[in-house]
């Protein structure tokens, strides 16, 4: 039977007992329900995604969970958190019910948190946060068990989420938190309790719903807000709000401060920096020794996330050497940098996929790394731009403001699409002009067209640009993974 084949995150009881529900089964008396015991490997709010043996939470946000209860019992949901019992149920299926299935999965969380007695590491920045989490994963999985999402859970659901599937015995877990507004990050940031919390970086992101960029600096200051007790600041050297970043997390009662960055003075410099195939070898001074290392991931500012990864590791009691070594097996995540080879007649291009989300400092990164890509001979470097979405009226101006980068790169073609676009393709000087679109669906075809053997194509944009689409189409045209079998 599957429930005896699951590993148990939470058994009826603890579960009732975290939330405060009642256990029952459809049109059942909570008083007399007598209903075997159950136990749940897992927690799902998605009966698409769920699991034999999960936990359905039936939220209320986009869609009213509570619709799909005969779906997720179908699945083999081992029950479900729900705050009514609808008509269409199952009969007899195990349900705890409580006053609101979102309360109840903080509950979870909580409770989940309180008994591991593992490190938790709290990461949060304008750019760079996922990135960053799936290092965490592979560094801090060389001494132990870690917990993280498989995808960026990083709002008011997706945060409970992850902390109530942490395992008990689990030595690590890391969480990614995000925002678009002031006050979000402290509710999770308090959930989450992290025994380190790092800020990747502070740039103008979400601008449409924030006064300015130190503003900006003040939201993600709040993950300093939740630090448990001796718990440590990692903070970005070269940014300008160090200053305040540092002085919100003295106020918020850290214990102690680490920086990385390349100017002199932080605690994990990075001095140098090369392309090294589909990853790069870095020299850092990490507490104060010079060690060169390979990492699986290229782009500099992934370098600078990996100093974020190892200083925040070295402050939970992670080892370092085994940390370090370990990232040579990591590789980009799906829309995070990821290459694909691409077979075309009579070679193949390259696809450096960056499709998944953008603002202008994640936007400046990927268009260097796409420059620090040396095509061969014949090929060129070939930028497929979408729109950076909820950047107010500034968007105009910080669109423009990309083509110096793209200059500085020495990209031989761009493909922009969108409105905000626009205003990057007036100012692009002619030989750099590939085609705009008014949408990423009409970049497909041309972009199909164009790729030529040699060439290096990077995609990038916010996620409701949609220019994901045209990597897609590009790995569908005949990609194939590069490095699959480096992947931690």
């Amino acid at each position: 039977m599957v429930k005896d084949m699951i590993e148990n995150l939470w058994s009826a009881y603890e579960a009732a007992a975290a939330t405060g529900g009642a256990l029952c089964a459809r049109g059942g008396d909570p008083k007399s329900w007598t209903a075997e015991e159950w136990n749940a490997g897992g927690i799902s709010i998605d009966t698409r995604s769920l699991k034999p043996g999960d936990i359905f939470v039936a939220l209320r946000d986009a869609r009213d969970g509570h619709e799909f209860l005969k779906n997720a019992f179908d699945a083999g949901a081992a029950a479900a958190l729900v705050s009514r019992a609808p008509e269409d149920a199952p009969e007899g299926a195990p349900l705890l019910v409580v006053g609101d299935t979102l309360d109840g999965l903080r509950d979870l969380a909580k409770a989940a948190r309180t008994r591991n007695f593992g490190k938790r590491i709290g990461v949060t920045g304008s750019a760079g946060k996922t990135s960053t989490k799936e290092i965490l994963r592979a560094v801090l999985g060389s001494d132990g068990e870690v917990h993280a999402a498989d995808k960026s859970f990083n709002n008011h659901w997706g945060v409970p989420l992850t902390l109530a599937r942490l395992p008990m015995r689990a030595d690590y877990g890391v969480f990614e938190i995000g925002m678009n507004h002031l006050g979000e990050i402290t509710p999770l940031t308090k959930l989450v309790r992290p025994h380190a919390a790092i800020v990747t970086t502070v740039a103008a992101a979400h601008l449409e719903f924030f006064k300015s960029v130190e503003e900006i600096a003040e939201a993600k200051a709040e993950i300093f807000s939740g630090l448990a007790p001796g718990g440590v600041a990692v903070l970005p050297f070269d940014n300008e709000f160090f200053p305040l970043l540092k002085k919100r997390a003295e106020e918020a009662g850290a214990a102690s401060f680490v920086s990385f960055g390349e100017k002199d003075g932080a605690d994990f410099q990075l001095l140098d920096y090369k392309p090294e195939g589909a990853g790069a070898t870095l020299k850092a001074k990490i507490k104060g020794e010079v060690q060169s290392f390979f990492a699986g991931v290229p782009g500099r500012h992934q370098a600078l996330n990996i100093l974020a990864a190892l200083a925040a590791a070295d402050a939970v009691g992670c080892p370092l050497g085994p940390a370090i070594h370990a990232l040579a097996r990591i590789a980009p995540a799906e829309g995070r940098g990821a290459r694909s080879r691409i077979a075309l007649e009579g070679g193949e291009a390259t696809l450096i996929d960056e499709s998944y989300n953008a603002n202008p400092a994640s936007m400046a990164a990927a268009i260097g790394l796409l420059g620090a890509s040396e095509p061969p001979s014949g090929g060129r470097r070939i930028a497929v731009l979408g729109e950076m979405l909820e950047l107010g009226p500034d968007g105009p101006a910080l669109h423009r403001g990309l083509a110096e980068a793209l200059v500085a790169a020495k990209v031989d073609r761009v493909y922009a699409a969108g409105q905000l676009m626009r205003h990057l393709w007036d100012v692009l000087p002619d030989a750099m002009r590939g085609l705009y679109a008014d949408d990423a669906v009409g970049l497909v075809g041309p972009v199909l067209d164009a790729v030529a053997p040699g060439d290096i194509i990077m995609v990038k944009g916010s996620n409701a640009s949609k220019v994901s689409a045209v990597a897609r189409a590009l790995k569908q045209s005949g990609g194939k993974e590069e490095n699959k079998e480096s992947r931690a």
